[in-house]
């Protein structure tokens, strides 16, 4: 039987892939007012952007133990190996709490085989992870092999993106509320990027407008092969601006495949309307215990 693929809604993937590759998302929780719903189950990605537009941005909350506990146990009962692929652990607790739900599970199905990867990621990067884990499944590979690939792209994965407002950074506690107004004032704009899990800023350009040639020289120096990559684009409901990187990344690195997502619940609640991303690998192409040729040509 082939693996189980289990992301959680830190992950940004069209909804036709989800369904044709048959990958299940655990949700994420999100609370308004002390009412707490779940991620793309009870409350739409659309009615959360909604609420943001109005000012009104969620707290959010791990996935749930029992979340995990159901979602383990039934693929346990069918002697299905799992591979999950957690959001980030220095972002979020959902990957310890997913080991420790593992270890219960696993005494009472001593043979239940899961491997859960901190991707060190999340919204589009976690999103091509998926992708390539489900297209290595359909190959028939196996759970250690995929697994193999995954790790390898958890360490080579790039996260590029900026931000519409500082106050995003302010009300996540990343700035102070002084410097957001006077950097919002400045129409300053961050780039930021992830780096061992974590979120930090990159750069700092002034205007919109230098905002995406800013990020495509940033991706241009950092990537490798790019032409060769699927690559993510995931923006907080500005499909426009997606569509624009797209294509300043096609006609200047000569890129034709992409992956275009709007920005999910859980990181656009932190985020705020009009972030937009690029996700791409700095070495390629990817490990897998056939061909270890990594590394830029």
């Amino acid at each position: 039987m082939n693996p189980a693929i289990i992301v959680d809604s830190a992950c940004d993937l069209p909804g036709e892939v989800i369904e044709k590759y048959q990958i299940e998302v655990l949700p994420f929780r999100l609370l308004y007012d002390g009412k707490e719903h779940l991620a793309g189950q009870d409350i739409t990605l659309e009615e959360v952007y909604q609420r943001m537009a109005e000012g009104i941005y969620p707290r959010t909350a791990q996935v749930s133990p029992q979340a995990f506990s159901s979602a383990f146990t039934k693929f346990a009962e069918k002697q299905q190996d799992c591979l999950y692929l957690a959001f980030s652990a220095k972002m979020s607790a959902s990957f310890q709490t997913a080991r420790l739900t593992a270890q219960q599970i696993k005494e009472k199905y001593e043979n239940f085989n899961i491997e859960i990867i901190d991707t060190k990621s999340g919204s589009a990067a976690i999103g091509l992870m998926a992708l390539k884990a489900a297209e290595l499944r359909e190959e028939g590979k196996s759970l250690a092999d995929i697994t193999a690939v995954i790790e390898f792209m958890t360490e080579h994965i790039e996260h590029i993106f900026s931000l519409d407002s500082l106050t995003a950074l302010q009300r996540g506690g990343r700035l102070s509320k002084g410097r957001a107004f006077l950097g919002n004032i400045l129409n300053i704009k961050p780039i930021l990027h992830v780096s061992d899990g974590e979120i930090s800023l990159l750069e700092k350009v002034r205007g919109k407008r230098r905002v995406l040639p800013k990020m495509l020289e940033i991706m241009a120096d950092r990537g490798c092969n790019l032409k060769e990559q699927l690559i993510g684009i995931s923006h907080a409901d500005d499909p426009e601006r997606a569509r624009e990187l797209k294509e300043m990344i096609a006609d200047k690195l000569d890129c034709t495949r992409f992956m275009i997502n709007r920005i999910g619940s859980v990181l656009g609640a932190h985020l705020g309307i009009g972030g937009i991303g690029v996700f791409f690998l700095n070495q390629y192409p990817l490990q897998s215990p056939e061909n270890n040729n990594t590394g830029k040509n």
